[in-house]
């Protein structure tokens, strides 16, 4: 397979695109020509360079951008692989530029009580005492954290594993893909007290999971999807 693709109409792109976004699309032109796959690899750097006539650096930020846009990923070893990432993107986006408003905050606390306190039956039928030990681990990690974005990791890992007690594969994977918009929920007032707080209400939860109390564990899941709202003010209508 040759290497050469026909030169990008510079026109198309427009006269104030930079060399980078140039490269970028050059080369998701050269993805669309050669028909690349998921898991398929692209050129290495310097080939990327020689091929569009591009400094390293240059194909550097171009790799760089593709990589934010979600269509590749950068492996050790291995260069830059086609990935379908799109939506994880998007969504990382969507996360960085929204500000965390009382209205949305209770949207996003809606849908995690729908996923999370819905499938407390199937949890408390695997549940497992390993299981427990686990969940006390990672709540644990939580006092140690050292700041509020590590601290609100180890909160949507608590979230996260415990609901994949539930067996419910399909569930996990939607929740999973609200990742990035639920971890900037869960750095709300982790600076001030929500940290400790955050321990204390999970110890609630993992003692009603361990009595197998269905109406305590909604009660104090319900009262730890509330806690961020006294963080937050409200926007006057």
């Amino acid at each position: 397979m040759s290497n050469k693709l026909a030169p990008l109409d510079l026109a198309q792109v427009g006269k104030t695109s930079s060399s980078v976004d140039i490269l970028v699309q050059q080369i998701k032109t050269y993805i669309s020509e050669y028909k690349l796959k998921v898991g398929d690899t692209l050129p290495s750097e310097r080939d990327l360079g020689e091929m569009f006539g591009s400094a390293r650096n240059t194909v550097r930020e171009a790799i760089r951008i593709l990589k934010a846009y979600g269509v590749i990923d950068v492996k050790p070893k291995v260069g830059a692989i086609i990935v379908n990432r799109h939506m994880d993107a998007a969504l990382d986006l969507f996360s960085f530029q929204i500000t965390m408003s009382h209205e949305i905050f209770t949207d996003i606390q809606g849908f995690r009580r729908l996923v999370e306190i819905g499938l407390v039956d199937q949890l408390f039928e695997n549940l497992t005492n390993t299981n427990l030990l686990k969940l006390h681990k990672i709540n644990d990690a939580i006092l140690l954290s050292r700041s509020p974005s590590e601290s609100a990791q180890f909160d949507f890992n608590f979230h996260s594993t415990m609901l994949s007690y539930a067996g419910n594969d399909t569930v996990l994977a939607v929740y999973n893909t609200m990742k990035s918009i639920i971890l900037r929920l869960m750095e709300t007032g982790k600076h001030e007290d929500g940290q400790l707080r955050t321990h204390e209400q999970h110890l609630l939860i993992l003692n009603m999971l361990k009595n197998r109390d269905r109406l305590g564990f909604k009660y104090h899941m319900s009262a730890h999807f509330d806690q961020g709202l006294k963080y937050i003010k409200r926007t006057p209508k």
